[in-house]
């Protein structure tokens, strides 16, 4: 069991995310971040927001490796470890490996954090220096601080641009070409995209994540097409949590009025462990018939026990839980059912449905010719009153 995986665990072994839906919108390193993700209990919905061009097919950075060859720069900033193994292995495949290495020994090496070291040093380079906090601003003011007037700088990006980072430079008097190792497009097959879209507008995620700016502005851009961009920025802002990996990806939702959360650490770990904390933070918790009651995003612990319900459940018992120890009427039941038409039956059915699925019937109390309440203990109805 790794470290992750200890924190937070019940005695049913359930996870702290269970119960809880989180969306994933990443292309890279997808796999990686469900797998966090489940194994802490969460059900996910995947929708890759992107998807990344193939080294070998971007003339871009081919011009780019070859100006560089031409005309040597004075710095070279490496942001990624993937994306600079990925610029010398695709040098490599167009013939340029060894001369591209060649010039990058002579120059001064800025490498943003352990990781993106030991792509350098896999390569055969050496690094100048590299920043304890692993930030391209620590970076941005060690060059300024340095002076970069009439200086040529290379700055190697990873799929997305660095807001600020390069005009900075430019304003200095640096003369600054940008290494372009990926191209970020937007996914050839938008299904899975739309449905992740569509959870989120139709509330059926607890939270969303972003790990790349582009995807934040790509899912922006497919609700805009769809006509649902208001829908989209009302449910990030009142019902589904968006977090972020780092303070660059959540540009393009701040800029929206989306307040986003983030690690301290900008990594998937870190990022998970923050779902931990903030989505059961979150949950209802009630004192109901003698048991200990919290609501989730699709299913209810029941004294520790997950029990998974229905949608069609969970959008009862959300009302009945607004206001605890209340009889809630059949009418307003009825409007809460997804797709129920006009049929106050289908409440009848649906509640018989719940109250199985949450496996103690007596959580929930018929009161004839009313309709129904949560059997609120008696010690906390002065806590709930309205």
């Amino acid at each position: 069991m790794d470290e992750l995986d200890a924190q937070g665990r019940g005695p049913q072994d359930h996870g702290p995310l269970a119960g809880f839906t989180v969306g994933v919108t990443a292309a890279r390193r997808a796999d990686e971040l469900i797998a966090l993700l489940r194994r802490r209990g969460a059900a996910v919905v995947h929708g890759a927001a992107l998807r990344i061009v193939p080294l070998a097919d971007d003339t871009e950075l081919l011009a780019a490796t070859k100006d560089l060859i031409d005309h040597v720069p004075d710095v070279v900033v490496a942001t990624t470890a993937i994306g600079f193994r990925g610029w010398v292995e695709a040098a490599d495949g167009w013939g340029y490996g060894e001369q591209l290495l060649d010039r990058l020994r002579g120059v001064e090496l800025l490498a943003r954090g352990p990781k993106v070291k030991g792509a350098v040093r896999a390569a055969g380079l050496t690094e100048t220096w590299s920043p304890s906090s692993e930030s391209m601003a620590e970076v941005l003011d060690r060059l300024l601080a340095e002076g970069v007037a009439g200086r040529r700088i290379a700055l190697q990006l990873h799929g997305e641009p660095l807001p600020g980072f390069v005009e900075a430079l430019e304003e200095g008097g640096a003369e600054v070409v940008v290494v372009p190792v990926y191209r970020w497009m937007p996914p050839e097959d938008t299904g899975p995209l739309d449905r992740l879209l569509d959870a989120v507008v139709g509330r059926g995620l607890d939270a969303v994540t972003f790990t790349s700016a582009p995807a934040a502005a790509s899912l922006l851009r497919r609700a805009e097409e769809r006509g649902l961009l208001d829908a989209l920025v009302t449910a990030l802002r009142h019902d589904v949590l968006a977090v972020c990996v780092g303070p660059v990806t959540a540009l393009p939702l701040q800029a929206l009025g989306v307040d986003t959360y983030q690690p301290e650490r900008f990594r998937l770990g870190p990022l998970v462990g923050l779902l931990c904390r903030e989505l059961p933070a979150r949950a209802r918790v009630l004192p109901v018939a003698g048991h200990r009651v919290e609501i989730r995003g699709h299913a209810v612990l029941v004294d520790g026990t997950l029990r998974p319900v229905p949608p069609a459940g969970m959008a009862l018992l959300g009302l009945l839980a607004r206001r605890p120890g209340w009889v809630v009427g059949r009418p307003d039941l009825l409007r809460a059912l997804p797709g129920a038409g006009r049929d106050e039956h289908a409440v009848e059915t649906a509640m018989a449905r719940l109250r199985t699925a949450l496996g103690t019937p007596k959580l929930i109390q018929t009161v004839v010719k009313r309709g129904y309440r949560l059997a609120l203990d008696p010690a906390a109805d002065s806590k709930y009153e309205t």
